[in-house]
């Protein structure tokens, strides 16, 4: 008997090891299988111009100047002809971009402005992109204006998924190119080299620098980078270096009359300028060699075959401060600008460079949007999206396999400036309606894009059935908000 329960002891010391062994493989197993999806998670660079037109880029047809660099994006991948902005202004065009939900949806649907500085926050709540990407062990930075909420409020980004900021906090404050600060997560950076009207601090170097050291110090662990630049948007100012590099090539040059003194001075009105089409051309220069340091940092660290580059704008060209989109024909073949829902005001541009995975020169005519972003990082990092979000992953479309390739019903757009207007693209027809406030009923103009790129030919008189889907559609697609009351206020002063 004692021989027995020597045995027994013995078998069940063996058992007891070779249990914790196999729970201590299992858990190797779990960090290797997690470290392999570490590596293979991609990193993502998502830069977003602002107020950058369709045409505004050689690419997609610019003609009076060259962007080198971002071409060269859209050589090495994937380049949208049917994209489109969030909204046709700032704060609901990046509301949608964090949320996944159209302006119908969204919690910020217009430009709100809370002074002294900032905007209306998007609430503690919201589950923003960000946060998703950090849920998926992502280290995540944003560096430019960001206008989703006022500095400490719980809009402010680091309170929204973002690791590390360093930019403008308000859209107001980011109409300046030599700001008195800027900010540093929490931290207001006081810019001595602006004060009493010196111009030594040029803001997007000061973020460019930051958005550099970003990638150095994350090369090696997935890292969601967000640029939302504030160029090429008003006022219209770039260094000197680039402005000899500019002037006399677009005659006939055009003056601007800003603010140029008081109390409003460099806190947001736009400054003068002398040489107005030489600066804008010059901003997209500053641009374009900043998306190429991005490019050549993340191919210098050997991070390129890993990550994934998106570029695109926030919404169509602005003709404040002096900008001149008709001069520079910013909006290619489309009809409006910025604050229009006609094509030229949302429709942008769009490149996706992901070596290996995305084709190279490769195109799309797939009809998308911002908020398709979402579900489509969503699904490259393997996190599941909201359900409730109006956005569909473009992942297929970017790796070339269009068959699979969920589409849209429809796309919406609701703006609450100029008299109130909606905008529908449901396959190849748009309906838009302008003075909703006045007139909710009124009548729809009616477009096939196909056929009618411009949207010159209002053809809704011989399509009432489409006409009748499309105001459907226009009383179905959108939610009521208390804040963003469509109807009732406008939102002028933040951008």
């Amino acid at each position: 008997m004692k021989f027995y329960f020597k045995h027994l002891l013995a078998l069940a010391t063996v058992l007891m090891v070779s249990c914790n062994d196999s729970k201590k493989n299992e858990h190797n197993d779990a960090v290797a299988n997690e470290t392999a999806d570490s590596i293979m998670k991609p990193n993502i660079i998502y830069i977003l111009a602002d107020d950058l037109g369709y045409g505004d880029l050689s690419v997609y047809g610019q003609k009076k100047f060259k962007t080198p660099n971002i071409d060269r994006l859209a050589e090495q991948g994937m380049l949208f002809t049917q994209h489109y902005s969030g909204s046709t202004v700032c704060a609901p065009s990046r509301s949608a971009l964090m949320t996944g939900m159209h302006t119908g949806h969204t919690v910020v649907r217009g430009n709100k402005e809370i002074r002294p500085e900032g905007q209306y926050p998007i609430p503690d709540s919201t589950y923003t992109l960000a946060e998703v990407l950090k849920k998926a062990g992502y280290v995540t930075g944003a560096f430019g204006k960001w206008g989703l909420g006022f500095p400490g409020s719980v809009g402010d980004p680091t309170n929204q998924g973002f690791d590390v900021f360093y930019g403008y906090n308000c859209q107001r404050l980011g109409h300046n190119y030599y700001p008195y600060h800027l900010w540093s997560n929490k931290d207001s950076i006081v810019l001595m080299g602006n004060a009493n009207k010196k111009d030594s601090a040029y803001a997007p170097e000061l973020i460019h620098k930051e958005t550099l050291k970003f990638i150095e110090t994350n090369k090696d662990k997935p890292f969601f980078l967000f640029v939302p630049s504030i160029i090429p948007h008003a006022e219209l100012a770039a260094p000197n270096a680039y402005m000899e590099m500019h002037r006399g090539k677009y005659p006939p040059e055009k003056a601007y009359q800003g603010i140029d003194d008081g109390a409003e001075f460099n806190v947001g009105p736009y400054r003068s300028q002398k040489e107005t089409h030489a600066a804008f051309a010059a901003m997209i220069n500053v641009l374009d060699d900043q998306v190429g340091d991005i490019m050549a940092k993340v191919e210098g660290l050997g991070l390129a075959d890993q990550t994934i580059i998106i570029f695109t704008s926030d919404n169509g060209p602005h003709t404040e401060g002096g900008a001149d989109p008709e001069y520079f024909d910013s909006n290619g073949p489309l009809k409006g600008t910025k604050r229009d829902l006609y094509d030229g005001g949302i429709r942008v541009p769009m490149i996706a460079s992901w070596p290996g995975k995305i084709a190279p020169g490769s195109k799309s005519d797939y009809v998308s949007a911002f908020w398709d972003i979402f579900p489509t990082f969503s699904e490259i990092v393997g996190v599941e999206p909201p359900s409730d979000i109006d956005g569909v992953s473009l992942l297929p479309t970017l790796l070339g396999k269009n068959a699979d390739q969920k589409q849209h019903e429809y796309l919406y757009w609701e703006f609450h400036e100029k008299g109130g207007r909606q905008a529908v693209r449901k396959g190849k027809w748009k309906a838009v309606r302008y003075n909703v406030f006045k007139n909710p009923d009124g009548p729809l103009e009616l477009y096939d894009l196909e056929k009618d790129q411009g949207e010159e030919n209002n053809i809704a008189s011989e399509h009432p059935e489409v006409v009748a889907d499309m105001e459907r559609i226009l009383k179905t697609a959108r939610t009521p908000s208390e804040i963003f009351t469509f109807g009732q206020g406008t939102y002028l002063e933040g951008k």
